[in-house]
């Protein structure tokens, strides 16, 4: 039904900067929240930044400063822009949707496949 493809991932030294971006495609009706969350090995998922329809947005204090998530409603798109990358960083980097569809009435979470960060020191 949905579908979220992310890109922009790689390898880049500390102190560079990528950004990623991730699109919402299929039976959308409306996306809420859109969000990234990253995963290192050895460790649980969790959030780095989230974005609410209205555009407020949240940070995990380890990034606060360093990356800036935006949206473009009308691409149904996210990006992450993320600067002075440290080693700490790397991770799977997940994009996230809060999305209702044209045949549900209420949202449901998608998940992106996963992009690689790598952030060599």
């Amino acid at each position: 039904q949905v579908q979220l493809v992310e890109s922009g991932g790689g390898l880049v030294q500390a102190g560079g900067s990528l950004r990623l971006s991730c699109t919402a495609s299929g039976s959308i009706f409306s996306i809420n929240a859109m969000g990234w969350y990253r995963q290192a090995p050895g460790k649980q998922r969790e959030l780095v930044a989230r974005i609410a329809s209205g555009a407020s947005t949240r940070y995990a204090d380890s990034v606060k400063g360093r990356f800036t998530i935006s949206r473009d409603n009308a691409k149904n798109t996210v990006y992450l822009q993320m600067d002075s990358l440290k080693p700490e960083d790397t991770a799977v980097y997940y994009c996230n949707a809060d999305v209702v569809t044209v045949i549900s009435s209420w949202p449901y979470d998608y998940w992106g496949q996963g992009t690689q960060v790598t952030v060599s020191s």
